[in-house]
């Protein structure tokens, strides 16, 4: 299922299959499929939201075992459409453009770039020295497991860095992601059914006049 839904959009994350056809029946099946992909998106963008949790401490209680986001009123969600940061800066945001990246098959990207940003905050050389390595091979190496689309000389001065780690190992990579999130998947993101519900109003319900 998932291959098939990988066929019926194209963004800017991946190399994609030219091979379809191009008559009316095959691009009847194609809409159909952008259909289904985003049924199937918003279906797990809302489990996305409703079972993850934010970082920091969980909430304590029998009720909720869980912390929950809180969801945005639509002046709140108006906001991130003014810049990229102010979609990263909200933990509702975060979540629900991780779970549309993953709609389009490009996750790594918004993975690489929280991990560069955790990456930066460490203050220990060994911890610093532990996650480039983990970092290197999780996002950068040829083939690895969350590989970045990123050119082969950031790759191999990144491979040169991290044998004396420091804390802009990563710099030119993350801007460059950084960068290919905010021109390409951002500006869908705004352009969706599940944002554009979000900035919805909702409509007061006038009372009938007296005759």
């Amino acid at each position: 299922m998932q291959s098939a839904m990988f066929l019926a959009v194209q963004h800017d994350c991946g190399p994609m299959d030219k091979s379809a056809g191009s008559g009316p029946k095959s691009e009847e099946k194609r809409e159909k499929m952008k259909r289904t992909l985003l049924k199937d998106w918003k279906t797990r963008l809302s489990y996305f939201l409703q079972n993850s949790s934010s970082p920091g401490k969980p909430k304590t209680g029998k009720k909720s075992k869980q912390q929950t986001f809180i969801k945005p009123s639509p002046e709140e969600a108006e906001l991130w459409s003014e810049a990229f940061d102010e979609l990263l800066a909200s933990k509702y945001g975060l979540a629900a453009f991780r779970a549309f990246l993953k709609s389009e098959f490009c996750e790594e990207n918004i993975e690489f770039w929280l991990a560069c940003e955790d990456f930066k905050k460490t203050k220990s050389p060994q911890k610093l020295s532990s996650k480039a390595r983990k970092i290197y091979t999780d996002f950068i190496e040829k083939e690895a497991p969350k590989e970045i689309n990123i050119d082969f000389q950031t790759k191999t001065l990144i491979a040169q860095n991290i044998q004396e780690a420091t804390s802009g190992c990563f710099t030119t990579a993350q801007k460059r992601v950084y960068s290919l999130m905010e021109n390409n998947s951002y500006p869908r993101f705004l352009e969706s059914e599940f944002y554009q519900d979000l900035c919805k109003k909702p409509q007061i319900p006038t009372e009938p006049h007296a005759t």
